[in-house]
Protein backbone atom coordinates (compact mmCIF):
# COMPACT_ATOMS: atom_id res chain seq x y z
CA UNK A 1 0.00 0.00 0.00
CA UNK A 2 1.51 3.28 -0.90
CA UNK A 3 1.77 5.74 2.04
CA UNK A 4 2.84 9.00 1.40
CA UNK A 5 2.41 10.92 4.34
CA UNK A 6 4.54 8.33 5.58
CA UNK A 7 7.03 8.61 3.41
CA UNK A 8 6.54 12.74 4.35
CA UNK A 9 7.84 12.49 7.64
CA UNK A 10 11.08 14.39 8.97
CA UNK A 11 13.37 11.33 9.09
CA UNK A 12 12.90 10.52 5.39
CA UNK A 13 13.66 14.39 4.45
CA UNK A 14 17.37 13.15 4.14
CA UNK A 15 15.99 10.73 1.56
CA UNK A 16 13.81 12.86 -0.19
CA UNK A 17 16.79 15.37 -0.85
CA UNK A 18 18.73 12.48 -1.69
CA UNK A 19 16.78 11.81 -4.42
CA UNK A 20 15.68 15.35 -5.65
CA UNK A 21 18.76 17.24 -5.87
CA UNK A 22 20.23 14.76 -7.95
CA UNK A 23 17.37 14.79 -10.50
CA UNK A 24 17.22 18.40 -10.50
CA UNK A 25 20.74 19.36 -11.26
CA UNK A 26 21.01 16.42 -13.61
CA UNK A 27 18.34 17.21 -15.77
CA UNK A 28 18.87 20.94 -15.61
CA UNK A 29 22.55 20.76 -16.76
CA UNK A 30 21.67 17.95 -19.34
CA UNK A 31 18.93 20.09 -20.84
CA UNK A 32 21.21 23.15 -21.12
CA UNK A 33 24.26 21.13 -22.91
CA UNK A 34 21.94 19.68 -25.13
CA UNK A 35 19.89 22.87 -25.70
CA UNK A 36 23.09 24.25 -26.74
CA UNK A 37 24.26 21.70 -28.99
CA UNK A 38 20.82 22.49 -30.59
CA UNK A 39 20.90 25.87 -31.09
CA UNK A 40 17.99 26.61 -28.53
CA UNK A 41 19.48 28.71 -26.12
CA UNK A 42 18.54 33.02 -26.22
CA UNK A 43 21.19 35.33 -25.71
CA UNK A 44 21.21 35.17 -22.19
CA UNK A 45 22.23 31.17 -22.41
CA UNK A 46 18.70 30.36 -21.38
CA UNK A 47 15.87 27.95 -22.71
CA UNK A 48 12.61 29.27 -23.45
CA UNK A 49 9.86 26.64 -22.67
CA UNK A 50 12.13 24.19 -20.72
CA UNK A 51 9.04 24.27 -17.80
CA UNK A 52 8.17 21.21 -20.34
CA UNK A 53 11.11 19.55 -19.99
CA UNK A 54 10.58 19.53 -16.15
CA UNK A 55 7.16 18.96 -16.44
CA UNK A 56 8.22 15.81 -18.35
CA UNK A 57 10.80 14.33 -16.13
CA UNK A 58 8.82 15.16 -13.08
CA UNK A 59 6.27 12.78 -14.26
CA UNK A 60 8.61 9.99 -15.35
CA UNK A 61 10.41 9.80 -11.89
CA UNK A 62 7.01 9.49 -10.22
CA UNK A 63 5.69 7.27 -12.33
CA UNK A 64 8.79 5.18 -12.41
CA UNK A 65 8.19 5.41 -8.42
CA UNK A 66 4.97 3.29 -8.98
CA UNK A 67 6.93 0.53 -10.93
CA UNK A 68 9.71 0.41 -7.96
CA UNK A 69 12.12 1.68 -10.45
CA UNK A 70 15.22 4.28 -9.28
CA UNK A 71 14.92 7.76 -9.96
CA UNK A 72 14.13 8.59 -13.38
CA UNK A 73 16.23 11.51 -15.45
CA UNK A 74 17.08 12.94 -18.89
CA UNK A 75 19.73 11.37 -20.41
CA UNK A 76 23.58 12.22 -21.71
CA UNK A 77 23.04 10.15 -24.53
CA UNK A 78 20.25 12.07 -26.20
CA UNK A 79 22.93 14.51 -27.05
CA UNK A 80 23.71 11.89 -29.79
CA UNK A 81 20.37 12.13 -31.24
CA UNK A 82 20.25 15.79 -31.73
CA UNK A 83 23.93 15.97 -33.21
CA UNK A 84 22.21 13.38 -35.84
CA UNK A 85 19.53 15.89 -36.57
CA UNK A 86 17.00 15.13 -34.14
CA UNK A 87 14.64 18.23 -33.22
CA UNK A 88 11.17 16.91 -32.43
CA UNK A 89 9.75 14.09 -29.98
CA UNK A 90 9.90 11.35 -32.85
CA UNK A 91 13.17 11.14 -31.68
CA UNK A 92 12.40 10.22 -27.87
CA UNK A 93 9.42 8.17 -28.93
CA UNK A 94 11.59 5.80 -31.28
CA UNK A 95 14.51 5.76 -29.36
CA UNK A 96 12.09 4.60 -26.33
CA UNK A 97 10.24 1.63 -29.14
CA UNK A 98 14.01 0.05 -29.15
CA UNK A 99 14.39 0.60 -25.45
CA UNK A 100 11.60 -1.68 -25.52
CA UNK A 101 12.54 -4.18 -28.31
CA UNK A 102 15.48 -3.82 -26.35
CA UNK A 103 14.52 -5.95 -23.01
CA UNK A 104 14.29 -9.02 -25.25
CA UNK A 105 17.95 -8.99 -25.75
CA UNK A 106 18.81 -7.77 -22.11
CA UNK A 107 21.43 -10.70 -21.91
CA UNK A 108 22.94 -9.72 -25.03
CA UNK A 109 23.16 -5.60 -23.91
CA UNK A 110 24.90 -6.36 -20.62
CA UNK A 111 27.35 -8.53 -22.30
CA UNK A 112 29.14 -5.27 -23.57
CA UNK A 113 31.47 -3.86 -21.36
CA UNK A 114 31.94 -0.49 -19.97
CA UNK A 115 35.34 -0.04 -21.75
CA UNK A 116 32.88 -0.29 -25.17
CA UNK A 117 30.47 2.98 -23.74
CA UNK A 118 33.12 4.98 -22.46
CA UNK A 119 34.75 6.26 -25.80
CA UNK A 120 31.43 6.85 -26.99
CA UNK A 121 30.17 8.86 -23.74
CA UNK A 122 33.66 10.95 -23.98
CA UNK A 123 33.20 12.14 -27.72
CA UNK A 124 29.51 13.10 -26.46
CA UNK A 125 30.84 14.98 -23.21
CA UNK A 126 33.61 16.84 -25.41
CA UNK A 127 31.35 18.23 -27.55
CA UNK A 128 29.62 19.55 -24.92
CA UNK A 129 32.16 21.31 -23.84
CA UNK A 130 32.01 23.68 -26.90
CA UNK A 131 30.07 25.89 -24.75
CA UNK A 132 32.86 26.71 -22.45
CA UNK A 133 33.49 29.27 -24.59
CA UNK A 134 31.01 31.64 -23.81
CA UNK A 135 32.24 32.04 -20.27
CA UNK A 136 34.36 35.06 -18.93
CA UNK A 137 37.76 34.01 -17.85
CA UNK A 138 38.72 37.34 -16.90
CA UNK A 139 36.10 37.20 -14.31
CA UNK A 140 37.14 34.66 -11.35
CA UNK A 141 33.53 34.39 -10.13
CA UNK A 142 32.35 33.24 -13.63
CA UNK A 143 34.96 30.85 -14.62
CA UNK A 144 36.31 29.19 -11.25
CA UNK A 145 32.63 27.69 -11.02
CA UNK A 146 32.46 26.56 -14.32
CA UNK A 147 35.30 24.87 -13.60
CA UNK A 148 34.52 23.11 -10.85
CA UNK A 149 31.19 22.13 -12.49
CA UNK A 150 33.60 20.15 -15.21
CA UNK A 151 35.93 19.23 -12.71
CA UNK A 152 33.74 18.16 -9.87
CA UNK A 153 31.52 16.05 -11.98
CA UNK A 154 34.44 13.74 -13.50
CA UNK A 155 36.12 13.27 -10.37
CA UNK A 156 32.70 12.11 -8.65
CA UNK A 157 30.76 10.76 -11.35
CA UNK A 158 27.55 12.47 -10.89
CA UNK A 159 26.63 15.60 -12.47
CA UNK A 160 24.24 16.99 -9.53
CA UNK A 161 27.32 16.90 -7.34
CA UNK A 162 29.40 18.74 -9.93
CA UNK A 163 26.67 21.31 -10.55
CA UNK A 164 25.98 21.58 -6.27
CA UNK A 165 29.31 22.61 -5.42
CA UNK A 166 29.84 24.84 -8.59
CA UNK A 167 26.47 26.91 -7.20
CA UNK A 168 28.22 27.08 -3.94
CA UNK A 169 31.15 28.19 -5.08
CA UNK A 170 29.25 31.04 -7.51
CA UNK A 171 27.80 32.27 -4.47
CA UNK A 172 31.18 32.17 -2.50
CA UNK A 173 32.95 33.59 -4.76
CA UNK A 174 30.31 36.47 -5.82
CA UNK A 175 30.01 37.40 -2.17
CA UNK A 176 34.08 37.29 -1.78
CA UNK A 177 34.52 39.60 -4.71
CA UNK A 178 31.82 42.27 -3.34
CA UNK A 179 29.48 41.46 -6.12
CA UNK A 180 26.39 40.35 -4.01
CA UNK A 181 24.01 42.54 -6.09
CA UNK A 182 24.46 40.05 -8.92
CA UNK A 183 23.19 37.04 -6.54
CA UNK A 184 19.28 36.76 -6.98
CA UNK A 185 18.19 36.54 -3.66
CA UNK A 186 16.92 32.83 -3.87
CA UNK A 187 20.67 31.83 -4.69
CA UNK A 188 20.96 31.98 -0.86
CA UNK A 189 18.44 29.28 0.22
CA UNK A 190 19.59 27.26 -2.61
CA UNK A 191 23.48 27.66 -1.36
CA UNK A 192 22.36 27.01 2.31
CA UNK A 193 20.08 23.60 1.02
CA UNK A 194 23.03 22.72 -1.26
CA UNK A 195 25.09 22.86 1.82
CA UNK A 196 22.61 19.95 3.95
CA UNK A 197 22.37 17.95 0.51
CA UNK A 198 25.87 17.91 0.47
CA UNK A 199 26.61 16.91 4.12
CA UNK A 200 24.16 14.02 3.46
CA UNK A 201 26.44 12.46 1.31
CA UNK A 202 29.37 12.62 3.95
Amino acid sequence: RINILGALKPEYFPWLITFFVPDFFGTMGIILGIANRGGWLDEQGNMPGIERCFKVDSVSTVTGSFCCMPVMTTYLESASGVEDGGRTGLTSLTTSILFVLMLLFTPLALMIPAVATGPVLTFIGLQMLGSMKNINYEDISEAVPAFIAVAMTIFTNNIANGLSLSVLSYVILKLASGKRRELHPAMYSLAAFLVYYLSTLL
